[in-house]
């Protein structure tokens, strides 16, 4: 299950009601900060989230209203939440754009060097992975170079059958341990027992795809295939198709063909331009793909194989 928070969900400038773009992705004890545009820090505040284990940022590509807020937040962790260890991840190019930021503006002198790492991404790298769950990085087409996308993804398991254990005499213990781990153990009566005698069918992990801003979504489909849910730009309208190709966006009927030819379950659309009224945005994307939702600042979508659902906002004043 995976849970995603909207801090902003304006495109290049903020509005009276949408911030510049950033989410927060959480996961068991994971927690990721997705893009950081400018006042990140007030949203993550307003939202109850609050600082703590905020040490891996994930950028999309090194547009302003994607990680002004990084110079700002990088000097509030340091100075004042005794930070151990931030780890962002972007391009090449957008790494070089923070750089200047955090070490040539907020931290021009001193700071620790082991503190913040800036760690560039190729496509296909994998950023973090344990037993149950995996992070990779995927290009994305916008304007300039090494932009990313992100996929979430729980491994697929085979769920443990406990009346078929005890009808084989498996003891409580190491023993079916071993056997979730795909092992086979020996009993005290010399018996052996395999995996497939106690584990049931493979149960698909949840699946999540996000997307900043992108111009093409050719290149998405696979990457998005069967995906939980699809969060992606839609920063215009179908009538001002031509606009977006000439400035690597998609407009909302694009995203939602993208989710119809990926077969994704849910689509969730941001980055929206203050030229249009939500409601445009909305019927033109449910129009093609019904299950859509338009993100709002503060709104909070918990992901799982059995659907997405919007949750009640936590936002405090």
């Amino acid at each position: 299950m995976f849970e995603v928070v909207f801090l902003g969900t304006s495109a290049s400038t903020p509005s009276a009601y949408r911030g510049l773009s950033a989410h927060m992705i959480l996961h068991r004890q994971y927690r990721f900060l997705l893009d950081c545009g400018e006042g990140t820090q007030q949203q993550i505040l307003r939202s109850g989230l609050g600082f703590k284990r905020l040490g891996k940022v994930l950028l999309t590509h090194g547009h302003l209203d994607h990680i002004l807020g990084l110079g700002g937040l990088a000097s509030t962790l340091g100075r004042w939440e005794m930070l151990e260890k931030m780890e962002i991840y972007g391009g090449r190019s957008t790494l070089a754009r923070v750089a200047k930021l955090i070490f040539g503006v907020v931290f021009p002198e001193k700071y620790p060097p082991d503190v913040i790492e800036l760690i560039p991404l190729n496509h296909g790298d994998i950023i973090l992975e344990d037993e149950n769950f995996r992070l990779a990085a995927f290009s994305v087409t916008h304007r300039g170079p090494d932009c990313y996308g992100f996929l979430f993804e729980e491994k697929p398991r085979r769920p443990f059958i406990a009346q078929k254990a005890e009808a084989l005499g498996v003891p409580f213990g190491p023993e079916r341990s071993k056997l979730v781990r795909g092992e086979a153990v020996q009993l005290a009566d010399g018996k052996e027992i395999l995996p497939d005698d106690v584990l049931g069918a493979i149960i698909p992990g949840t699946k999540y795809v996000h997307i900043g801003d992108t111009g093409k979504t050719s290149d998405l489909v696979e990457v998005c295939r069967d995906a939980d849910a699809l969060t992606i730009e839609a920063t215009y309208l179908d009538v001002d198709a031509e606009m977006a190709r000439q400035f690597g966006h998609l407009t909302a009927a694009q995203a939602a063909r993208l989710a119809v030819e990926a077969n994704v379950s849910s689509l969730i659309l941001t980055h929206l331009s203050r030229r249009y009224y939500e409601r445009e945005v909305i019927q033109e994307a449910r129009a093609i793909f019904p299950n859509t939702y338009v993100a709002r600042d503060f709104d909070r979508f918990q992901i799982t194989r059995d659907g997405t659902k919007r949750l009640e906002k936590k936002q405090k004043d």
